[in-house]
């Protein structure tokens, strides 16, 4: 970690306004964009997006300086994100009816095949039924691994490789819809 980085931290710790407005210039492009990527509309993004920094600058203290400081940031707003989804669903009800635990799926086919904008791949996850865009997200763009879903959202590992499928499929349907008519 850099000595800047370090000294910025330190600020907020001491809950000082001027560190607290630097580092949330420094990171809000990275954490803003985790909000987009789990939530359906702008707004439900901004509202995340300042609890999740506001739950940042009061456990910042907490910060060991071990690892990545900009992943325990991320986990704080991911977190908050799947915090806000559960209490809109009032719990996170998986609606499967044909989950299945068949280890054969997939899980690091490549999603597309075609090239598309950060941008408009960011729309249609937007537009994903919220449970397939979580686990898109925490697999996909996050990292975690199925078991790790599993657990953080008390389901079967099967259940998350299920949701997983039919996000890719989703996307791959609505690209190819969206390819098709920019074609025609």
């Amino acid at each position: 970690m850099n000595k800047e980085l370090r000294i910025l931290i330190q600020k907020c710790v001491e809950k000082d306004r001027e560190g607290q407005r630097e580092l949330y210039k420094l990171l809000s492009p990275v954490l803003y964009g985790i909000c987009l990527k789990y939530m359906k509309t702008k707004t439900e993004a901004d509202d995340v997006f300042q609890d999740a920094f506001i739950i940042l600058f009061q456990k910042i203290h907490q910060y060991q300086y071990k690892g990545s400081f900009e992943g325990w940031a991320k986990r704080i707003f991911v977190n908050e994100a799947l915090e806000v989804l559960r209490k809109k669903q009032r719990q996170l009800h998986i609606a499967i009816e044909d989950a299945y635990e068949d280890d054969s799926v997939e899980d690091n086919a490549c999603v597309f095949d075609i090239d598309i904008s950060q941008d408009e791949l960011l729309k249609h996850i937007q537009q994903l039924p919220d449970n397939y865009r979580i686990i898109f997200n925490l697999f996909v763009l996050e990292g975690y691994s199925h078991k790790a879903i599993a657990n953080k959202l008390k389901m079967a590992v099967g259940t998350s490789k299920s949701l997983l499928s039919r996000a890719k499929s989703i996307l791959r349907a609505k690209i190819n819809e969206e390819l098709s008519k920019k074609v025609s």
